[in-house]
């Protein structure tokens, strides 16, 4: 372990933490370390979460403009590191280029959108029985926030994690994905770039296989007041547990299984190149994915024959390691073995699998319950509106859907009847903008990032009142 003044500790070459509680000196935040071996304890995730204690009374007490410059200044100086980023993603997840910028895109939007909602953080005054009685509901920054994001989107599911906890007045910690931790590295030194006061932003990396230890101690800290999590629906399980033991609020974005709906009446060419961008984007890497089109009967085969005919010319790409190759292909064979027929697809070389279309899946089979997350759709032919609802529904899962009619009364319909925390008539399952509600219902979490509903989520709504008579009580 390296200290610098101050007490603040970094990472040399050769594999220590990095723990990143106030601005470091350049040479602890370049490589050539190396992130991935580093190994944490539990007393030095304690030192960033005390850090950040530390860090809050001054940037609560910060005005909403101090804050907005702040976070604007953190876009541009994330926007400033791309090929610092694009190089790492490329190294640490495969990612494409195109990916990669991307997620810088909407990255930087995200901050500048929490930006933006540093004067919306309002309050009421709500009519009182008493006499007197000034009585206001009254939002104020939480305290310390946990972010745990993942590897899939790194740069937009890091900054998530704190750019709104952040423009409500709280001190973050961004606890990185042990598989990218430089890629979300870089987001701290774009924050730091920006001046935030000393503490306010923080990160924890751990070496695989530390993550329950490392997050334990993170979520017991008593400073922790908010915790938010993206990832699989398994280790979001126990995230929440453990929040539960400490009654603490999280806010969970997990798996999914997103069907996209194409009714008789749908424009097959559009459907088509929406269902092809929601399955292979990223390669199916993405929780929004496309994994299910679920088809009426009458336009089955003409839809079928244009998504093979698309996911042929796809982009091929790198999935996250051989590990998932495995899953993925195991879904795909035990699909074909039950009676689906493949329309696209083949073997996968190395980590890049070329994108698979299976006709005719039905319930019965694990590809249409089990999340991919690969380049892999499923498609299951419906009889009529009635059926796709209820095959759309057949998932534990209920993040995001898609419907795809010329109806807009008849979509707006089936719509309201889908369990999935988004929904996107004519669209694609995978859409993500800052200012929106994002999040899922049953398997796929609770809780929403984005605009109103993630000042809700980040900040702690209080009760005050001014008596301004003189109160008659019984005793």
């Amino acid at each position: 372990m390296a200290s610098t003044e101050s007490g603040r500790q970094g990472c040399q070459p050769g594999g220590y933490p990095l723990i990143i509680t106030s601005p470091l000196p350049r040479r602890f935040l370049n490589p050539p370390f190396s992130l991935t071996t580093a190994r944490m304890s539990a007393a030095l995730a304690i030192a960033a979460v005390d850090a950040a204690a530390a860090a809050f009374p001054v940037w609560s007490a910060l005005g909403p403009t101090a804050r907005r410059a702040a976070l604007i200044r953190a876009a541009a100086a994330l926007q400033a590191r791309a090929p610092a980023f694009i190089a790492a993603m490329s190294a640490e997840t495969g990612a494409t280029e195109a990916w990669a910028r991307f997620n810088l895109s909407l990255a930087a939007s995200m901050l500048r959108e929490a930006a933006s909602i540093t004067t919306q953080i309002t309050g009421s005054i709500i009519p009182s029985d008493q006499p007197g009685c000034l009585a206001m509901a009254v939002r104020q920054p939480a305290g310390v926030v946990l972010g745990i994001a993942p590897w899939n989107a790194p740069i937009i599911l890091g900054v998530r994690a704190i750019a709104t906890p952040l423009a409500c007045g709280n001190s973050v910690i961004l606890k990185a994905s042990e598989r990218c931790p430089r890629t979300h590295a870089l987001i701290i030194e774009a924050m730091h770039a920006a001046d935030f006061p000393p503490g306010t932003v923080n990160l924890v990396t751990h070496a695989p296989g530390q993550a329950a230890e490392i997050v334990g101690a993170l979520i017991d800290h008593p400073a922790i007041r908010r915790i938010n999590f993206t990832g699989s629906t398994e280790i979001g399980r126990q995230v929440a547990i453990r929040a539960a033991q400490n009654l603490k609020p999280v806010l969970l974005e997990l798996g999914g299984k997103a069907p996209l709906l194409v009714l008789d009446d749908a424009d097959l060419d559009h459907a088509a190149a929406a269902a092809s961008f929601g399955a292979f984007a990223n390669q199916g890497q993405i929780c929004m994915s496309t994994e299910r089109a679920i088809v009426l009967d009458a336009v089955a085969d003409a839809f079928a024959a244009r998504l093979a005919a698309r996911a042929a010319h796809a982009p091929p790409g790198a999935l996250i390691d051989t590990h998932a190759i495995t899953r993925v292909q195991a879904l795909i064979d035990a699909a074909l073995a039950a009676g689906a027929v493949q329309l696209c697809g083949g073997p996968a070389r190395a980590t890049v699998m070329p994108p698979h279309v299976l006709d005719h899946v039905t319930e019965s089979m694990r590809l249409f319950h089990q999340e991919s997350f690969g380049p892999v759709v499923a498609i299951t032919r419906a009889r009529n509106d009635a059926h796709a609802i209820a095959l759309a529904n057949a998932t534990e899962y209920g993040l995001s859907a898609a419907i795809h009619t010329k109806d807009i009364a008849r979509g707006l319909k089936i719509a309201q009847r889908i369990q999935s925390g988004i929904c996107h008539i004519n669209g694609a399952t995978v859409h993500d903008e800052a200012q929106m509600p994002f999040g899922g219902t049953k398997s796929s979490g609770h809780g929403r990032f984005g605009g109103q509903a993630g000042i809700d989520a980040f900040t702690e709504m209080r009760w005050i009142t001014v008596e301004t008579e003189a109160g008659v009580f019984p005793f």
